[in-house]
């Protein structure tokens, strides 16, 4: 007799229903016809060999009633474990044919063998079986065969490939998660475990606590290089923020709305913060990150390792293949031997380490302890070390191989040079922004450089560039720094490749607060021409990498007249001049920071009294272009009137920024109340009275309440305008007054019906 879906339960003391759903319905879903089925009821085991051979269950309830009975606490696990091979080994060829093209095994049965085996309570007696030794009140917590951890938790693993809604019942499972963390101690176990551990995050509505982790750092510490690698795709997970995507929650409304609900710090703050708090932990990234890899084995063969790492997570039974290595590297370590000399090719941990780790070091650079951060990876010679491996491995050339992997393309996120590229750049964008640590990207050469164009030019050298020791280890080393190098692939790099858009970001990032020495580097090394072919010739379509260029174009000629003369020089034939600005003008969201930068250059250059200055100013197209005062009503009107309260985003925003800062220069120079007569006429000419002033007075209400509580946000204002964050701010107290009598409020501009 066997006794169906009446297992007993540690956690309840009785009977347990699979699910703890209906189990009549369940009964009947599964093509059991009969009356009168209840918890425990008992079926001759010849009408269940039959239904088991109508239903083609495989023997599964057979085989996990046997496998119940067979392990409980005091009970023999031997046999307990052949059983679960038993198991094993059917999930693995169903798991195996449910990923590949053919999914035969998947369409013969009407219910797959993982979904039977989830139905009957599999899933369930499992964790049971798994967790079984911390159930005990005995001061010895008995050990469980290392074998049959293993095989427990390869059966999960394939039951949530296969199985629809099991990652999310152990998900919501909040206990079950961080007891996995205790089984990564086991070299023979880990790669399993980690890998239902990331499947399991991945779908969990709440972000795990690692705090929670019981003696999380004696954990980190205990990893080899390997598995602390390995171990930096589950923290991907738990330190950065979760995507909000592209709803109406990505609003800043919206998120202003939500912020306002979580004043605490997030969940990922107070992970960063707990790695951040284990000793040795970011000097371990760091070597991992710089590791130097052999001619003959590493680094003619690192980026074939990435396209067959992607290549191995379309196949089930990648795991089991990778656990065997993994378990006879172990067996074989423990007799003091060396280790097997095939696990180091083939080991997946070694083709994420960049991937994986530069993630986790990027996302905390980016975190609120950045400069915390930021001394440890000057520490640890962080720059230096991926300036070593920047031509022989993060930018070295290779073919691909002739088969295809999922979904490969050229702009593809999963193609494994772009997946192996994209992070090392976001690395490089976070470790110079607005910080003075970006100078360790230079060589000493170029720190010499540098304060050469200073002296040239007889201004005073920054005091980050001051402070940056030319000889320390922290700096670059060889004939190129590590932004140098960037700037030369990023020019060979065709116009509208992916790849431009963070190489673009990169070098934004470390001209960002820009000084002119820097942007002198960059001009002589011809980065404005290339930008500017890029947005006149290349024909670009990729909206997001057209915007990257004109707000790196912004960065680099904001307030440097000697950018302005090369400018006007580029466009001075075959109508370039005329293709460019209508290149701005198409794309108004994404060209408005240029926009705004020749704005403030040209208002800073309208007060020098220098012989070139004059000259720039009464030469350059550009400059001419927007000292008209018609010119910027119509950059104005436009800027306002595509944005609303409800649309407004963190990509859109720049344009009422940009608006106020031609509000705020017209305001110095005594002409608001002219540009705000000019935005009614034309509200008047266009037939829609009291439509753009209303809609401009919400923006700016919303802009008080949005950057008066962010001081982040106001500083970045105010370092991008070089204008005091008070006089912003005034400025907008001025347009919002009520008084109709101030012919610098909006109000006076608007008919009271309207």
């Amino acid at each position: 007799m066997a006794t169906l879906l009446g297992l007993e339960s540690p956690w309840t003391g009785g009977k347990r229903s699979v699910r703890n759903g209906n189990i009549i319905a369940k009964i009947r879903h599964s093509q059991i016809v009969g009356r009168g089925f209840s918890r425990g009821t008992q079926l001759p085991e010849a009408l269940l060999q039959e239904r088991d051979k109508h239903a083609k269950w495989h023997s599964i309830p057979e085989l996990l009633q046997e496998l119940h009975e067979s392990s409980h606490p005091n009970s023999n696990l031997s046999h307990t474990h052949s059983v679960l091979k038993e198991l094993s080994s059917l999930l693995s060829m169903e798991a195996m044919s449910f990923v590949t093209e053919y999914r035969k095994s998947a369409q013969e049965s009407t219910f797959p063998i993982t979904y039977t085996f989830d139905l009957f309570g599999g899933v369930d007696l499992l964790v049971e079986i798994l967790m079984r030794p911390t159930l005990t009140m005995q001061k010895k917590k008995p050990k469980m065969n290392d074998d049959l951890v293993n095989d427990c938790l390869s059966v999960l693993y394939n039951c949530c490939i296969c199985t629809e809604g099991v990652t999310k019942s152990l998900a919501a499972r909040d206990y079950f998660a961080l007891f996995l963390f205790t089984l990564m101690t086991n070299k023979k176990a880990f790669l399993q475990t980690a890998a239902l551990i990331e499947d399991i995050l991945g779908v969990k509505k709440a972000m795990i606590q690692l705090e929670g982790i019981a003696n999380l750092s004696g954990l980190v510490q205990s990893f080899n290089q390997q598995q602390l690698a390995n171990f930096c795709r589950i923290l991907s997970v738990t330190v950065s923020e979760p995507d909000v995507g592209n709803d109406d929650k990505h609003t800043l409304l919206a998120k202003n709305a939500q912020q306002k609900q979580d004043s605490s710090l997030s969940c990922a703050e107070v992970n960063q913060v707990t790695l951040l708090n284990i000793p040795g932990f970011i000097e371990r990234l760091c070597k991992l990150a710089t590791r130097k890899v052999s001619e003959a084995t590493g680094a003619s063969n690192f980026l074939q390792e990435v396209e067959d790492w992607y290549m191995w997570l379309d196949n089930a039974l990648v795991l089991d293949a990778v656990m065997q290595m993994a378990t006879e590297e172990a067996e074989h370590t423990s007799t003091g031997q060396q280790p097997l000399p095939y696990l180091s090719a083939t080991y997946p941990c070694t083709s994420v380490d960049l991937v994986e780790v530069l993630y986790v070091l990027c996302v905390l650079l980016m975190g609120s302890h950045r400069n915390q951060v930021h001394k440890m990876l000057a520490e640890f010679r962080l720059i230096p070390g991926l300036n070593n491996l920047f031509d022989k491995l993060i930018w070295r050339k290779y073919t691909l191989s002739n088969h295809v992997l999922h979904g490969q393309n050229e702009n593809c996120d999963c193609s494994p040079e772009i997946s192996f590229k994209i992070p090392f750049l976001r690395l490089l964008q976070s470790f110079s922004d607005h910080h003075e640590n970006k100078y360790l990207l230079l060589n000493s050469q170029e720190l010499n450089e540098l304060s050469a164009i200073s002296l040239k030019a007889n201004i005073p050298e920054v005091e980050a560039l001051v402070n940056t020791d030319r000889y320390a280890s922290s700096v670059c080393d060889g004939k190129k720094g590590l932004f140098t190098r960037l700037l030369t692939v990023m020019k060979k790099e065709p116009p509208d490749s992916s790849f431009r858009f963070w190489q673009a970001r990169a070098v934004e990032s470390f001209l960002r607060g820009a000084t002119y020495a820097d942007q002198m580097f960059l001009l002589k090394r011809g980065l404005l021409e290339n930008m500017l072919f890029c947005i006149i010739y290349s024909g670009c379509k990729s909206k997001d990498v057209l915007q990257s260029y004109f707000d790196l174009l912004g960065e680099l000629m904001k307030f440097n007249i000697d950018a302005f003369k090369r400018f006007n020089i580029y466009v001075s034939t075959d109508n370039k001049f005329q293709t460019f600005m209508s290149q701005i003008n198409s794309s108004l969201i994404d060209s408005n920071m240029l926009v705004r930068c020749i704005i403030l250059s040209l208002d800073r250059f309208e007060t020098q009294t220098e012989l070139i200055v004059l000259e720039v100013l009464s030469e350059c197209c550009l400059l001419s272009y927007l000292a008209m005062v018609e010119n910027r009503l119509s950059f104005l009107f436009r800027l306002v009137n595509i944005i609303n309260v409800l649309t407004l985003t963190q990509e859109n925003v720049s344009c009422l920024n940009t608006s106020l800062v031609v509000l705020m220069l017209a305001r110095r120079r005594g002409k608001l109340p002219f540009y705000l007569k000019a935005l009614r006429e034309k509200e008047h000419t266009e037939k829609y009275p009291g439509c753009l002033l209303n809609n401009f007075h919400n923006l700016l209400r919303f802009w008080q309440r949005h950057y008066l509580n962010r001081d982040k946000d106001s500083t970045c204002l105010e370092n991008s305008s070089c204008i005091p964050f008070s006089y912003w701010n005034e400025t907008v107290s001025v347009l919002l007054r009520s008084d109709r009598t101030s012919l610098c409020a909006i109000a006076s501009y608007i008919d009271e019906c309207c």
